[in-house]
């Protein structure tokens, strides 16, 4: 691999005649609905089995078929658009959301870039195409979906829907950043922004071993950017009053829920395209078999590592709570970006010290004692942190705490307790009325009782 920024070679596509451009986009149609069909079943699949129930089981064999079930239940439900909403707005928001969505598959590679498989005797590539910036493509379209989901709150005439759009796209932007820093690290090491180069160029070994921090990083951003347990923040804004969608229904609250989950599809591909070697065989089978990475083969082991992320989406979400929206902000902004950018900064340094011919035992010097350096810092800075924290502890708690001394109520800081309040004494005294009289000294037991009555006939 050159250390020099990659000429890619894309004259592969373009040539392909019409009719096999559209069956291609087509089956990138197909394949990302078929996805999203299974994994929807798949999920409350695999939920129920961690939850000790049974799941899906009457449509269909096996139940297979529940989301195809669930999707023409939602296509025929009545279509309500709301009194005071946008409604030019109202409605192109979906669409806008789910298309997106679709659009990025176009440069993902299914397969080699040079006319491995034949369809109907033209020789072709399994990609409907590719470009010199194709990872700048996918960052843009992922970014248009957002402005579906903040104009579908604005658009629906209400107050919550429109907070929750914000809350929403504000996690989606917070995370798209680190997310590009994550990108950048591997087009540092490729040389490549192509999505073909990008997989050719880890034939030896695939980045997710050589960039580890990176697929960390993105991994965790990718579930925050498609709003996915433990981020799923509009879900948690449907329990409070409501999120951007709650004033949709039929086909258009179907839409966004499309939309997420051809996110998820899109963004397991791009890490399989950028950290697992895309559509090259895994290491065991690629060692003896050399027909694993030609034909139709590559297909499999591309499937089959989606899945496998996508497993990961399901397993989160049966694992890990909610965390709030504080946290979330807190580790978009305060811990993932911070962290991107000097892990992008280090692996900048090691691409520059490959360039200038140093062997490997310098690199790892520099790169090892710099981690080293880093890390006694950040020691040493928590060391004295917690001794100032515990120094000024007690000087900071107030003695008392009022909570309208600002002009309305706050909650209590920690180590501060709120007062008693006092309880106003009642009205009026409340007597025990009972059936017979007040002379509760006849309210004993039955036998007492009874012999009260015959003594009083006597």
């Amino acid at each position: 691999m050159s250390p020099y920024l990659a000429a890619e070679d894309l004259s592969m596509f373009g040539t392909d005649p019409w009719w096999l451009v559209v069956i291609k986009a087509v089956f990138c149609f197909a394949f990302l609905m078929l996805t999203v069909l299974f994994s929807i079943v798949w999920e409350r699949k695999v939920v129920a089995w961690m939850q000790l129930r049974i799941g899906p089981n009457r449509h269909g064999p096996w139940g297979m078929l529940q989301s195809l079930a669930d999707g023409i239940k939602l296509m025929l439900k009545e279509d309500v658009i709301v009194k005071r909403a946008d409604k030019v707005v109202y409605v192109l928001a979906p669409v806008v959301a789910a298309i997106p969505a679709f659009m990025a598959i176009a440069v993902i590679p299914f397969g080699p870039s040079d006319n491995e498989v034949s369809i109907f005797g033209h020789r072709t590539a399994m990609q409907l195409t590719d470009l010199p910036i194709a990872m700048l493509y996918i960052l843009a379209v992922a970014s248009v979906g957002i402005y579906g989901i903040v104009l579908a709150g604005w658009s629906s005439g209400s107050t919550y829907p429109l907070l929750g759009g914000l809350r929403s796209c504000a996690q989606m932007i917070s995370y798209e950043i680190a997310m590009g820093a994550a990108f950048a690290s591997v087009f540092l090491y490729s040389g490549s922004m192509s999505t073909s180069a990008i997989v050719e160029a880890q034939q030896g070994r695939w980045y997710i071993v050589l960039l580890p921090v990176s697929f960390i990083i993105y991994v965790i951003t990718m579930v925050g950017e498609t709003n996915r347990a433990p981020f799923d923040m509009p879900e948690s804004e449907g329990d409070l009053v409501g999120g951007f969608n709650t004033e949709y229904s039929s086909i258009k609250f179907a839409l966004f829920m499309l939309a997420e989950y051809v996110n998820m599809v899109t963004v397991s591909a791009v890490t399989t395209t950028l950290f697992l070697g895309g559509w090259r065989a895994p290491w065991p089978i690629s060692t003896f078999w050399e027909g694993a990475n030609h034909g139709w083969w590559p297909l499999l082991w591309f499937v089959i590592k989606v899945q496998l992320l996508l497993f990961f989406f399901i397993w989160l979400r049966g694992t890990l709570p909610r965390v709030r929206y504080d946290q979330l902000m807190k580790l978009g902004w305060k811990v993932l970006i911070p962290v991107s950018v000097v892990w992008l900064m280090l692996v900048a340094t090691v691409r520059t010290l490959k360039n200038e011919n140093y062997d490997f035992a310098d690199i790892a010097l520099y790169v090892g004692g710099g981690v080293l350096v880093l890390l006694l810092l950040s020691f040493v800075a928590d060391m004295f942190r917690e001794k100032s924290k515990a120094a000024a502890q007690p000087d900071e708690v107030p003695a008392g705490f009022d909570p309208m001394a600002g002009g309305f109520p706050v909650p209590p800081l920690p180590g501060q307790e709120v007062p008693a309040v006092p309880r106003r004494p009642s009205r009026q005294e409340r007597e025990l009325i009972v059936s017979g009289g007040p002379d509760t000294h006849s309210d004993g037991p039955l036998t007492g009782s009874t012999d009260g009555k015959e003594a009083s006939d006597g």
